[in-house]
């Protein structure tokens, strides 16, 4: 029987401030959108390379909770305006961490704590990097 499929939960905007490259751009208002698209860039080659399944939780949405998947694609909650993208992580941790193996990627310490009680593995932001980095040197390598 095949092992379950690894799902990775990251913060999206904790990991764009934990990040100096993108919490660059993210400073600025009419780049703010840059730092979204490149994290998700990483996120995919990360993704596509490792065989997990991303899920990345962003605060903020203006109305209502709402999700974006495409077919074997990243999966992208954006929290209702009532939510944290902390609170939903640390729901999806609480309902499947026993089913399946689960990380989470955060700089938060009270989500650290939370989801390694509940079961999951946590990882820092710039563990997260190294694991893009690694999945985009493995990839130029493939390709080459």
């Amino acid at each position: 029987m095949p092992a379950p499929l690894t799902y990775m939960l990251i913060d999206g905007h904790s990991v764009i401030h934990a990040w100096p490259e993108l919490l660059l751009d993210h400073r600025v208002a009419t780049r703010r959108h840059l730092a979204r698209t490149e994290l998700l860039r990483r996120l995919r080659n990360l993704q596509d390379m490792s065989g997990m399944q991303v899920v990345v939780v962003f605060d903020g949405a203006k109305q209502g909770t709402n999700e974006e998947r495409k077919k074997d694609g990243l999966q992208i909650i954006y929290a209702d305006p009532g939510t944290t993208a902390d609170t939903i992580i640390e729901r999806l941790v609480a309902r499947y961490a026993k089913e399946r193996p689960m990380r989470v990627a955060s700089a938060d310490g009270m989500v650290r704590e939370t989801i390694l009680s509940l079961g999951a593995e946590w990882i820092s932001p710039e563990t997260l990097r190294g694991l893009c980095n690694s999945a985009e040197t493995n990839m130029r390598a493939r390709l080459a």
